[in-house]
């Protein structure tokens, strides 16, 4: 399934990015769509350098002091994948790197990404506990006294 997804994504995604920039120079022409282009990455790679270095320091911050750095992680991982949308031509994958960079947007896309890895975690945690106790709904094997003294000999 996870497999169907990526090529569609990777075939699809691509085909959006050209419908975009044709539609972009259709508008405004081509030398104004390359120049936004080349501008846009430019400012990305400006922001993914300042974003990156903040997000470095409070790393290194969260260590130092003991405290475990999730939201630091999550934002330097936001930023390095934001930093490859924004270098990539395309004005869809600009915005959403533009999205995941921008450190006003970034508290949103930190929710949206620890709600979905936290969604997934919980998946993942209910499939092999349930597996290991002969289903979800069974909390107790069959011929189980439920836990009574006999049981810890």
């Amino acid at each position: 399934m996870l497999t169907v997804v990526l090529i569609g994504l990777f075939v699809l995604f691509p085909i959006l990015e050209i419908y975009v920039i044709i539609q972009v120079g259709s508008q405004i022409g081509v030398l104004p769509t390359v120049l936004l282009l080349v501008v846009e990455s430019l400012i990305g790679g400006w922001l993914v350098k300042r974003e990156g270095k903040r997000a470095w320091l409070a790393l290194r911050t969260a260590l130092s002091t003991g405290r475990m750095p999730g939201r630091e992680l999550t934002d330097a991982a936001l930023i390095l994948v934001g930093g490859t949308l924004l270098l990539t031509p395309g004005f869809v994958t600009d915005v959403f790197g533009f999205f995941f960079v921008l450190p006003f947007t970034r508290p949103l896309a930190r929710r949206v990404v620890t709600a979905a890895i936290a969604r997934r975690a919980a998946r993942q945690f209910d499939a092999r506990y349930a597996r290991a106790r002969g289903g979800a709904h069974q909390i107790y094997q069959p011929g189980d006294s439920g836990g009574d003294s006999q049981d810890r000999r």
